[in-house]
């Protein structure tokens, strides 16, 4: 005697009477829209390091018009046409020591410090100066008071302009410093110079009480002063940037062709 075995489908991609299963009309839906929202994202990714390879390419094209041109001699008188970056300069004067002020979390050859920044005045009225990017200092272990060699008298310093001094990214909120904070304390700062995470210049001249100039005079060559002048320059690979982008059209591209595939295969199996 036979026992009777249920009818099973011999595929399982069909009904039992050959008709073909259709895709969960949600879970299609679903697929076009994240890989819709993965080739918008990537292909937004591309072109931002697209652009930040062309920003990289014009910095290097500021770079080498600023080194072609003749050095400076900066004066109260200089104006911002001068005031070409990345061209070689030279000022005289004397410093305001009781200015200077310590920028935190720099790097140099792996270890932390800060770099210092004091005005250097034109005349012995100290009223216009420029800010001079000196150099970098090491952090002392363990961490304290941070002292900081200034020559006195008149000193000629020479090195490269720069529109302003470096950035690092700083979320007020959680460094707990106001901005306003560090303009409320200048000239004659109680002990060690102020500790700040970044500078702007106007901030810095107001605090200061002093005009600058409206660019960063980066400090090169030996001082007296034990300082570390080793300046990195600014970054100007662009070829990095456009790998990267090439990388982020590539997935753009994947993702389209998954988005075309399951649209052909959702119309096949409508009809």
């Amino acid at each position: 005697m036979k026992h009777a075995t249920p009818d099973f489908p011999r595929n399982k991609g069909r009904f039992a009477d050959g008709r073909a299963r259709r895709p969960h009309g949600r879970a299609t839906a679903l697929a076009l829209v994240l890989l819709a929202a993965a080739m918008a994202a990537t292909v937004a990714l591309g072109r931002w390091q697209l652009g930040r390879a062309h920003e990289k390419e014009a910095t290097l094209a500021a770079l080498e018009a600023g080194r072609a041109l003749p050095p400076l001699v900066l004066g109260p008188d200089r104006k911002g046409g001068d005031l070409v970056p990345w061209r070689s300069a030279e000022a005289s004067g004397h410093w305001l020591a009781d200015r200077t002020v310590l920028l935190d979390n720099r790097m140099a050859n792996g270890r932390p410090g800060f770099w210092v920044v004091t005005p250097l005045a034109f005349d012995d009225s100290g009223r216009q100066a420029v800010a001079v990017l000196r150099g970098w200092l090491p952090r002392p272990v363990p961490d304290g008071p941070v002292s900081v060699r200034t020559p006195s008298g008149a000193v000629t310093v020479r090195g490269d302009l720069v529109p302003r001094v470096p950035r690092l990214f700083e979320l007020p909120a959680l460094s707990g410093r106001k901005r306003d904070e560090f303009s409320a304390s200048l000239p004659g700062w109680p002990g060690a110079p102020p500790r700040l995470q970044n500078l702007e210049l106007d901030t810095y001249a107001k605090a200061a009480d002093v005009a600058l100039l409206p660019a960063v005079l980066e400090q090169t060559g030996d001082a007296p002063d034990g300082l570390v002048r080793d300046w990195a320059g600014p970054t100007t690979n662009s070829d990095t940037h456009r790998g990267y982008a090439l990388q982020w059209f590539s997935f753009a591209a994947i993702a389209a062709i998954a988005f075309g595939v399951i649209l052909v295969r959702t119309f096949r199996s409508k009809r």
